[in-house]
């Protein structure tokens, strides 16, 4: 009798399905790091007073969570499980140092404002979480997705938080960049000027948005608006 040989079939490096696409959606709305795990809220008190430094910071968390999920699951199959937790922060630690020299070298004066936050990304338990969580027990190419996904959420919701207080705090928008605009304030530099226009004399800037308080209040309303309009994730977190 003549054996059959099976030919398994192998799954591509870099498949890119519905799954994979799941791992990007997902942490983006139903499965937020911030609004639904809540993690990472103390990065979002402190730094979303302005945008342009909230989405350096997104960015730099898109960084290390992506790319210490690659490198971990690389490795997870080398690592001793005793010793495992203290790997990954390794990993994540020399990520987060290139990320703070990187940002010293291009652009010192935002370096000097978020310097303490950055250096606190070894702490964040978004990417703890998700090293632990996705990336030991997945491919590489899955946990960098996973990574990208889960800070994609995080940053998003920082953005979010920063616009609103941005514009409503200091009546600008992205300021400190070469595209800042002066959207409403009490001077002639401003596109509404409220100390001539009929319509918004009344307008003051809300002194209360610049405080982190602002940002908690932000991030309640934030998650209160998803649980109505997805009542599922009411008894989630």
């Amino acid at each position: 009798m003549a054996e059959t040989q099976v030919l398994e079939k192998k799954e591509p490096t870099f498949a890119f399905g519905k799954n994979e696409r799941k791992l990007l959606t997902d942490p983006l709305d139903d499965n937020n790091p911030i609004t639904i795990q809540v993690l990472g809220i103390c990065s979002a008190l402190a730094v979303t007073t302005l945008m342009f430094p909230s989405i350096i910071m997104a960015i730099a968390v898109i960084f290390v969570c992506a790319f210490s999920s690659l490198f971990t699951s690389l490795l997870r199959n080398y690592i001793p499980k005793q010793v495992r937790m203290i790997v990954q922060l390794v990993i994540i630690a020399f990520l987060v140092t290139v990320v703070e020299l990187s940002l010293k070298a291009i652009n010192y004066p935002v370096y000097k404002q978020l310097s303490v936050f950055i250096g606190l990304i070894i702490t964040n338990c978004i990417v703890m979480g998700r090293l632990e969580a996705f990336a030991s027990a997945n491919r590489p190419w899955r946990a960098f997705l996973d990574g990208v996904g889960n800070g994609l959420g995080y940053g998003i919701i920082l953005i979010i938080v920063a616009l609103i207080r941005e514009v409503f705090g200091k009546g600008t928008f992205l300021a400190g960049t070469p595209i800042e605009a002066k959207l409403i304030g009490p001077t002639s530099e401003y596109f509404i000027n409220t100390a001539e226009s009929t319509w918004f004399g009344w307008y003051t800037n809300n002194n209360l948005m610049v405080l982190p308080a602002a940002a908690m209040f932000i991030i309640g309303i934030l998650i209160w608006i998803q649980r109505s309009r997805n009542p599922k994730l009411v008894d989630i977190s």
